[in-house]
Order: structure tokens, then C-alpha cells, then sequence
């Protein structure tokens, strides 16, 4: 396999910021607006130039962004009301004042009396067919449906009976449209701030989960594709065995893929996943991209993830095919974790950038590929990604020993250590350096976005820009000049 040239966002030293959208300031009202570009403003300000994103897919009632609803919607709690008022579609009077989600329905409707958004609309429906009447089928049926999840539907509409499609969509009608349009006013607003970044010099970096939720449109749709039941339940579910996260492993839960399926469509279902993220994206990590190589099976019954056992997995022969479908592959691999000799030949022989992590090298190994004197330039290097505790929170958790090794190797006094970290992730030789928000705030464990292996209390963090130093941005500007970054 010859070796594939640089990716186009690596294309020389940068440095981004890893903030979710629903971490923005005044999300509860919708983020892809003017909350949205002022965040970019900061980052060029600051002289980032790449914005790192989770998974924007519709959430579920625990709000991981990693248990997906559907390959192509976007979550229409970021659809900004502003926007939506400047544009005539609802009254400017009513922000703030009115439900959100009756201002929603309020801009769906009034989408037929407004020339230019209504041109629009058809055309997003027409070039979104494939997927969207579906998602919009689904989701309307659930809420009819109190929330059930798809498998314990009637059983022709769990079938997908035409019959009973054909008498829900009928009946269904003002739903599905409004859920059409709020995909349409999600798309928009973010093809909007994807134009604005690009035009301000910002990359905008997303994440693909590898897994579906099994409560999703896509397991409901292609049930031919996953590992279930005749009932529409999984036989195995995803996971990994235990590791640095969690004693027990941890048990998502997603049902795994019939990969001979796959195969045998030219992975089809794949290509259309990734070309979705594309489509919004300059670059994508694959979250778990070492369950390409091989998999964690848990047996559906077993109530934690320490039981279970690794399956192959053809992922050479997908992102083969993604590799010639698209020209090339924008991708970062998500390699931690277990990690095999095997999964490191699929990550390199696609010249995929992986991943490393400030914090995981400071346990005295050596050998630890996370040390900083071992990162090398084709990786993303960061102090810590959504999963791990904030650097000011995991170094206060540290033995005093600890602490004092780690202000050791990074020259500087303890009390400096979190920011110093942080900076020296700035420094490293990675192409791509990404700190959280939380550790360029210095903020300890309470602005902590997930904890692995738990269900509550997690994706809530928002930042204030009250909380935002006046001098953050000019400080972080000279670390990336210095660093040639900026």
C-alpha cells in the first residue's frame, strides 16, 4: 500500500480548542448563532485555527452524544431562535418569553408563506430524501408512541409493514413536517458557521461514534445490518474490556454490526456515514477506531463489559473502499485503549493520525506512548478529550508525589502544573494540538463533561464568558506564534 500524503487539515502546525456545542454560552436557546461565531471570533483571536466537536446527532434522555439517533440529523436544540427570528420566521417579541419548542413549530409553519426560506426547504427536503423521511417517520411515531423505543411498537410498525408506514405518515403528517423543517433549520445554521469559520481561517473538527444507539432510525430501518433478535434486540452489544476507564469495562450497550452484511453492499451503509460527516466537517475522528480492527462482544445478558471476547472486524477493507470513494481519507483514528500491533498496521497503513494524551503520561512507564518526549508529529496530541477529568481536577487528584513529578517534568512550580501542561501539549511536535476549554480555564473536576462507565450527571458543562480571562486570548496567541502554531 503506498503512502497516502498529508491530510489538507494537517497541513502544517496548528492548534485547536475542543468545545461541544452545547457548551456554548446560552445554548439552551441554540447555539449555532451568534453564540457560535463569537466562539470563533476567540479561537482566531487566540490563534487556533481548528474547532473540535462531538457528535451533533438528535440525544436521548442520558444526552451522550455518542449513543446516536440517526447517521445524518443534526440535534435541533442547537437550532439558534435568532436566527430564526431574523429571518422572519418568528417574532422577534417572543424570544425568551415563549417555549422553545413552540417557537420551533411556529418557524415550521410558517415556512410556507416565506418565498425564500420555503425554495429552500424543498430543496434541502429533495437532496436529503434518503434519510430524511425516515428520521422525520421515526421520530414522529415515537413521540406518538410515549417514547417507547422502536421494538416495542405495534408489530407492523416494528416491521416496517408498507401498510402501516403508509397509515402513519398519513396520520402523522403535521409532525413529520415540522421535524423536517427543524433538520432543515439545523442544516443551514451549520452550513452558515462552517462558511463563517472558513472564512476566518477555522477548521471545523467532528467526531463520528463507531456505534449507533439501538433505540436509533438506523437499526430500526436496517435491521439486516446489526446483531439482533427476531425481536429486534441485540444478541452482543458494544463495549471494551477493562481498561484505564473503569475496573469492569465498560458496557455501552449499541448492537454490534453483521460485518459480512456490510461487505457484501460494498459497505454502503459505511460510505454513507462518512459522507454525511463530510459534508459538515473538514476533518473526522472515529471514535473507538480500534473496533475496526477487532471488537468487544458482550453477551447481551451479561450486566458488565468484563465478559466477553474479540471478534475481527474488516476494517481494511472499508476504509479501502472510503479511501477510493472520497479521494482520500480527512480522518483522525481514535486509538486508545487496548491497542494491538494489528490495529496500529491499520491505523499506519492508511496514514490515519491517532491520538495521544497528556495525562496518560505521567504513570512512570517509559515505554507509555502518551509521554510527551515519545508524541510524534502525525498524531493530535491533547492534554485530555470529553472523557477524561479536567487537567486542574485529575492533577488534584494526583498523590503528592505524583504532583511534584509531574511540575518536575514540566519545569515549573506545582501550582502551575495544569496550565503548564496545557501548554507544553502547544509545544509538542503533533501537527494538531487540541486543548479543552476547561484546562485553557484552569477549571477543576465540576466542568467535567463525561465520566465512563456512568449514566448521570454527564455532556451539562457550559462555559460563561464571565468566566473567560480578558487576557486568555492574547496569552494563548503568543504560546501558538511561539510554538508555530498561529
Amino acid at each position: 500500500m503506498s503512502q497516502p500524503g498529508p491530510l489538507r487539515v494537517l497541513d502544517r502546525r496548528r492548534a485547536g480548542v475542543l468545545l461541544h456545542a452545547t457548551s456554548l454560552p446560552d445554548a439552551a436557546h441554540g447555539a449555532l448563532g451568534q453564540a457560535a461565531r463569537s466562539f470563533v471570533d476567540w479561537l482566531v483571536a487566540g490563534g487556533f485555527s481548528v474547532w473540535q466537536f462531538l457528535p451533533l446527532g438528535p440525544v436521548g434522555p442520558d444526552r451522550s452524544p455518542y449513543f446516536a439517533r440517526s447517521n445524518h440529523a443534526g440535534d435541533p436544540g442547537l437550532v439558534d431562535l435568532a436566527t430564526l427570528a431574523a429571518a422572519g420566521l418568528v417574532p422577534t417579541a417572543d424570544l425568551g418569553r415563549a417555549p422553545r419548542a413552540a417557537l420551533l413549530a411556529r418557524a415550521a409553519a410558517a415556512l410556507a408563506g416565506h418565498a425564500a426560506e420555503g425554495r429552500a426547504f424543498a430543496a434541502f427536503r429533495a437532496g436529503a430524501a434518503h434519510w430524511l423521511g425516515d428520521y422525520a417517520l421515526f421520530t414522529a411515531i415515537q413521540a406518538r408512541e410515549q417514547g417507547r423505543p422502536w421494538w416495542q411498537w405495534p408489530e407492523p410498525l416494528r416491521r416496517r409493514e408498507p401498510g402501516a408506514l403508509d397509515g402513519a405518515r398519513r396520520a402523522l403528517a403535521a409532525s413529520i413536517a415540522e421535524i423536517e423543517a427543524g433538520q432543515y433549520f439545523f442544516h443551514a445554521q451549520w452550513h452558515a458557521l462552517r462558511a463563517y469559520a472558513a472564512g476566518r481561517g477555522v477548521r471545523l473538527f467532528g467526531d463520528i461514534p463507531i456505534y449507533v444507539a439501538p433505540d436509533s432510525v438506523e437499526v430500526w430501518a436496517h435491521p439486516e445490518l446489526f446483531q439482533l433478535d427476531g425481536a429486534g434486540l441485540p444478541v452482543a452489544v458494544a463495549g471494551v474490556p477493562p481498561d484505564y476507564f473503569s475496573a469492569d469495562g465498560q458496557r455501552w450497550g449499541n448492537p454490534l454490526y453483521r460485518w459480512e452484511v456490510h461487505e457484501a453492499t460494498g459497505f454502503a451503509w459505511w460510505l454513507d456515514r462518512l459522507r454525511a460527516q463530510f459534508e459538515l466537517f473538514d476533518l473526522v475522528r472515529i471514535d473507538h477506531f480500534r473496533g475496526l480492527e477487532a471488537y468487544w462482544a458482550v453477551p447481551a445478558s451479561a450486566p458488565t463489559a468484563a465478559t466477553g471476547e474479540w471478534r475481527l472486524a474488516p476494517g481494511r477493507e472499508l476504509l479501502a473502499r472510503a479511501r477510493d470513494a472520497f479521494g482520500g481519507l480527512e480522518v483522525v483514528a481514535e486509538d486508545l485503549g487496548v491497542i494491538t500491533p494489528e490495529v496500529e498496521a491499520l491505523r499506519d497503513g492508511f496514514g490515519l493520525p491517532g491520538m495521544r494524551i497528556a495525562q496518560f503520561g505521567f504513570d512512570g512507564d517509559q515505554r507509555n506512548v502518551h509521554v510527551l518526549h515519545h508524541w510524534t508529529a502525525r498524531a493530535v496530541g491533547y492534554s485530555g478529550t470529553h472523557d477524561n477529568d479536567t487537567t486542574a481536577g485529575w492533577y488534584a487528584q494526583l498523590d503528592p508525589a505524583a504532583r511534584q513529578f509531574v511540575a518536575d517534568y514540566l519545569g515549573c512550580a506545582p501550582a502551575e502544573a495544569p496550565r503548564a501542561l496545557a501548554r507544553a501539549v502547544l509545544a509538542s511536535v503533533a501537527q494538531l494540538a487540541i486543548v479543552p476549554l476547561q484546562d485553557l480555564l484552569g477549571l477543576g473536576t465540576a466542568a467535567r463533561m463525561n465520566l465512563p462507565g456512568t449514566i448521570e450527571g454527564n455532556w451539562n458543562w457550559r462555559f460563561d464568558w464571565r468566566d473567560v480571562p480578558a487576557d486568555l486570548a492574547a496569552r494563548c496567541a503568543r504560546w501558538n506564534r511561539l510554538y508555530g502554531r498561529a
